[in-house]
């Protein structure tokens, strides 16, 4: 009996050695807004995400008053007006990526991926897929994706006044190195 459960400890300490979470607070995420009118631009460097490399699971935390803008004004209204920060002060992704197995985390490499799941902005949560890359280097990945957000879609209200200022589709850039822990 003490020999199963001693063989036990040791597969459930081998299989959680086997798994490993890659994390950082200081994430990059951007976005732009193109129109003839006027582009603008955003950047945020304290985003917080968690992959666990075994599993897929993956969190992305983006606090909103983070973003930082070239223009004051343009980060009040922001804040004030579209995102309502004091209600809705962060957004968040909770997914999966679909393809971990394909990552070969012992080696250096760019790896293809897509994460599935939800994307919660304002207070709207949708169902997303998202194609991203991870570059293994060392015991850090890189994760970037590239992809487009409809503020209709998160009922982010633009008044007539400014509508022909802000994209249709807002490109979000996100840009983490992650440290394993």
């Amino acid at each position: 009996m003490k020999r199963i459960a001693s063989v036990l400890v040791v597969l459930c300490i081998t299989q959680s050695a086997m798994a490993q979470k890659y994390m950082t607070r200081t994430g990059k995420v951007s976005f732009y807004s193109s129109t003839p009118l006027e582009n603008i631009e955003a950047i945020n460097n304290e985003t917080a995400s968690v992959l666990d490399s075994k599993s897929g699971d993956f969190i992305f935390q983006v606090p909103i008053k983070s973003f930082k803008f070239q223009k004051a004004l343009m980060q009040e209204h922001f804040n004030e007006n579209y995102m309502e920060s004091d209600k809705y002060p962060k957004s968040e992704y909770k997914g999966k990526v679909s393809n971990i197995s394909a990552v070969n985390f012992a080696k250096d490499g760019t790896y293809n991926v897509t994460s599935a799941g939800k994307l919660n902005i304002h207070g709207v949560i949708k169902d997303v897929s998202i194609p991203a890359t991870i570059t293994v280097k060392g015991k850090s990945i890189t994760i970037a994706s590239k992809f487009n957000v409809k503020p209709e879609d998160y009922k982010i209200g633009i008044p007539k006044l400014v509508e022909g200022k802000i994209a249709k589709e807002i490109e979000v850039t996100v840009n983490n190195i992650l440290e394993q822990k």
